[in-house]
């Protein structure tokens, strides 16, 4: 019984740490993207730190390479604001996602606020990477 107790209570904070998966702010948008890494518009991309914009979502997606192996995708629309408000976001240095018309700042690894006052995360989506064939999947 003790043992059901804390696979109960494990379960409930891995439930509790789940992040931003829905933001009210923003619509919703099938993504579905295969972006070949071959490709000189992403040829950035090939190295750790790399930072690239494609099409698709609702103003675009922005994509960081971490580590060479693994990769984030975020929507370019501002999370917090209107989408017919405010211009796409940009990447600040190389850590940070900027929206353009009041400043404020995103961790470009997980999309959390960084600026007082805004509780909307940068909409996520799926990146999953084929070492193989140097491709780069993109979905929600």
């Amino acid at each position: 019984m003790k043992n059901v107790f804390i696979v109960f209570i494990f379960s409930l904070l891995f439930m509790s740490c789940e992040e931003n998966e829905t933001n009210d702010n923003l619509p919703n948008y099938n993504v579905n993207l295969n972006l070949n890494l071959r490709n000189p518009e992403f040829i950035s991309l090939r190295t750790p730190g790399g930072i690239a914009y494609a099409q698709g979502g609702i103003q675009g997606i922005i994509i960081y390479n971490v580590n060479g192996k693994t990769f984030k995708a975020f929507e370019r629309a501002c999370p917090h604001l209107d989408v017919n408000s405010c211009n796409a976001m940009t990447v600040k240095g190389s850590t940070r996602l900027l929206c353009p018309c009041d400043d404020s700042e995103f961790n470009i690894l997980n999309g959390s606020p960084l600026s007082e006052g805004i509780t909307s995360f940068a909409r996520e989506y799926r990146a999953t990477y084929n070492q193989a064939t140097d491709m780069l999947r993109i979905t929600n």
